[in-house]
């Protein structure tokens, strides 16, 4: 199976909004700051735009893996910058690099779940405690930008040499 990027997802910045869902662009270019047209609340304010945290990846088998359990998450619902397809989560860890398009970059934390997901219509508050504790150790992964440059759908990912 070949490992692209599924689905690129961004979010323009819009008062009193979070950065979740984001939804769908053919190509972005990908800065230090991660993912030029997106904004992320958290990332902004709340850690100073931490480079540990320029982008968001979540492999869509995991996306995948949530419906079967019930949730019916979309791609870019979880805030992920960059839906990957063909490589499994447990395939990601902090330290690993990994080319996107023309991007390097390199995995810096796991993703905490937060109360954020309650904005998504089929989590809200009455299921927002279940989701969460769903989503514990599977919520993505952060990554900082070691190579700026372009990215598209359909582009190969591959792990590559730090």
């Amino acid at each position: 199976m070949a490992c692209v990027v599924k689905q690129i997802n961004v979010k323009a910045r819009t008062p009193g909004e979070r950065g979740l869902p984001k939804g769908s662009v053919d190509s972005a270019f990908v800065g230090r700051g991660g993912l030029v047209g997106d904004f992320n609340v958290y990332r902004h304010e709340e850690i100073g735009d931490d480079p540990d945290s320029a982008i968001l990846i979540m492999p869509v088998e995991m996306i995948e893996e949530l419906n079967s359990e019930g949730w019916p998450v979309k791609p870019g619902d979880l805030g992920e910058n960059l839906t990957t397809s063909g490589i499994p989560y447990s395939s990601f860890s902090v330290g690993k690099t990994f080319t996107a398009g023309k991007v390097r970059l390199q995995i810096s934390r796991a993703c905490d779940p937060c109360d954020n997901l309650f904005l998504l219509p089929y989590v809200q508050k009455l299921r927002g405690p279940a989701f969460l504790k769903t989503m514990l150790g599977r919520r993505g992964w952060y990554a900082r930008v070691v190579e700026e440059g372009w990215v598209k759908t359909g582009d190969p990912v591959a792990e590559a040499r730090a």
